[in-house]
């Protein structure tokens, strides 16, 4: 029995944005006086909503960013986005070829998401299924994204698949009761990305698509 629903996390699986949004990050924090906010830092954030992440550097460098400046990381963020976001390798021909359900799940905001599919010509593929941590209580490594998407999808979780490539989605996703595909084809992949991925819970890791529709096609084994 093939998966009813598949889940995309959005920015490094669908999107290959985590290098640009450290950038971003990077440079607000430096604007503000606050330098030394840099990949290594953000690396350990991938996969967190905004407001978490801001936590997170304020408790691993002791920079907090006010209320009043955080609107600065879209804006940096945004423009990065517009003038050289990219797809994944490969992602426009898999969802050409994808036949089952599928919906968008992510700890972005529905703006950022939007502007990610759009900017990368990836929209048509979803349509209105997209969801945000925005819409549930508590973001990744909490399963509510990934059941709230499948309560609003019609599926049951224990049919969907999530493609995710953070530790704290995978968590997620299992918490959730769904199988979990790592993906390691960002350029934010780093040494024993996978072996992480599979650590926190993921079936399987895959760097490439191609590899992900073989995965998805042999699911019902290891579900």
């Amino acid at each position: 029995m093939k998966p009813s629903l598949i889940i995309f996390d959005c920015d490094g699986v669908l999107v290959d944005s985590e290098p640009l949004a450290a950038l971003a990050y990077e440079r607000v924090y430096e604007r503000h006086g606050m330098a030394g906010v840099g990949p290594d830092i953000i690396a350990q954030c991938i996969g967190m909503k905004q407001a978490d992440i801001i936590a997170k550097i304020h408790g691993l460098t002791g920079h907090l960013l006010s209320d009043d400046r955080q609107d600065d990381i879209w804006l940096e963020t945004r423009q990065l986005f517009t003038e050289r976001l990219e797809p994944t390798d490969g992602i426009a021909a898999f969802l050409d070829d994808l036949t089952a359900a599928r919906c968008v799940a992510s700890s972005s905001s529905m703006e950022r998401i939007h502007h990610s599919l759009a900017v990368t010509r990836l929209a048509h593929h979803f349509g209105d299924a997209i969801f945000s941590s925005s819409m549930v209580a508590r973001g990744k490594p909490a399963p509510d994204i990934f059941l709230f998407a499948a309560e609003r999808m019609g599926a049951e979780p224990s049919g969907c698949v999530v493609i995710e490539d953070s530790p704290f989605g995978v968590q997620g996703a299992v918490a959730a009761g769904m199988v979990a595909i790592g993906f390691t084809g960002g350029g934010h992949t780093y040494p024993g990305h996978a072996e992480r991925l599979i650590e926190h819970g993921a079936a399987v890791a895959c760097a490439d698509w191609n590899a992900v529709s073989r995965e998805i096609e042999r699911v019902r084994a290891y579900a």
